[in-house]
């Protein structure tokens, strides 16, 4: 049950999400049969240990929606109060969303990711407000509205993917978009840029790109980035922003610096990778496993990461000074908690 009431869904964002929000993807068993609990709870405790103040439940990989529901209840159990869990709205139908973000609810998250799915193809700017305001209106839960190409907008409806006077109706309408997740228009900074000048005084503006973070928050408020696979950079993302927050811009930039071998490196895998208008999981598993995350098997059908892509990512770190696990790749299918 969430602490706020609809509501105030825009005053708790301003107040409590203050920081970075990192990605869980599911543990499961060797045998691909059920969840592994054990690897899921080690999965959130690392993550509250590197400073996160929340992580994203993701719904994007081979799980059952009842499955998906435990996976967010063992989750939220073990963030306690320390973090906010975010559901992943990444269904199938609408139908599906809104039964999923009403279990959400009863399971313990605090916070909706709203995407959009695969085989919906709108051709107004009506259609995205009327999926927006559907899903939102069956939750008490604060909403991230997120403007980004992955949903296919661009070339019908806007360049910017929600353009700004669709989300100035949503705004208006929906009392519980509480955050704007600026990828619009991506790779683009004019999203965030847009967001933060017209809306940036009614709800959050989270930038979650670590490599636009980094500059722009040294010109800009930025108090979230939030959601992406910060994991990645293990506790590297919560520091960045404390130092932010703090106006000690010449360590952020000396930081973003020493980052580039291993931004470079993550960047080239996932032009690789990221195919079909899809983010690759596994390939963001193997991230966090690489920082000590759980990683582990997932289930087919799902993306493939070979030996050349974790090579580059682990000597990107290395690169940039930072100390990745060097335990043998097989080591990572089988994950740190195997059950």
């Amino acid at each position: 049950m969430a602490s706020y009431t609809k509501s105030e869904a825009r005053e708790w964002a301003r107040e409590r999400l203050v920081g970075a929000v990192n990605c869980t993807i599911p543990s499961f068993t060797n045998d691909l049969t059920r969840l592994n609990e054990k690897g899921i709870r080690h999965d959130i405790s690392l993550a509250k240990e590197h400073g996160f103040l929340g992580s994203l439940a993701v719904s994007e990989v081979n799980i059952t929606l009842p499955e998906y529901l435990q996976f967010l209840e063992i989750a939220a159990d073990e963030a306690k109060s320390d973090m906010v869990i975010v559901h992943h709205a990444s269904w199938s139908t609408l139908e599906q969303n809104i039964a999923a973000v009403k279990g959400a609810e009863a399971a313990g998250a605090e916070l909706v990711l709203l995407a959009y799915p695969p085989n919906f193809y709108p051709e107004s700017e009506q259609e995205i407000y009327d999926y927006t305001k559907a899903v939102c209106d069956a939750t008490n839960l604060a909403v991230i509205l997120f403007p980004m190409f992955l949903w296919g907008f661009s070339t019908r409806i806007h360049p910017s993917d929600i353009p700004a006077r669709l989300i100035r109706r949503l705004l208006d309408d929906v009392p519980n978009i509480a955050v704007i997740k600026a990828e619009g228009g991506f790779p683009s900074i004019m999203g965030i840029v847009e967001c933060h000048r017209l809306f940036g005084e009614e709800v959050v503006i989270s930038c979650p790109i670590e490599g636009e973070l980094l500059p722009l928050g040294q010109l800009i408020p930025l108090q979230l980035s939030a959601t992406s696979d910060h994991e990645f950079w293990g506790p590297t993302i919560p520091a960045a922003m404390r130092l932010l927050a703090e106006g000690r811009f010449d360590d952020v930039t000396d930081l973003y610096w020493k980052m580039h071998p291993a931004r470079k490196a993550k960047s080239a895998v996932s032009q690789q990778l990221n195919g079909g208008h899809f983010i690759d999981r596994q390939l963001w598993k193997f991230q966090g496993w690489l920082r000590g995350y759980n990683g582990g098997p997932l289930r087919l059908p799902t993306q493939k990461i070979h030996d050349p892509q974790m090579n580059q990512l682990r000597k990107g770190l290395i690169d940039s000074g930072f100390e990745p696990s060097m335990d043998p790749f097989r080591d990572f299918f089988v994950g740190r908690n195997p059950a």
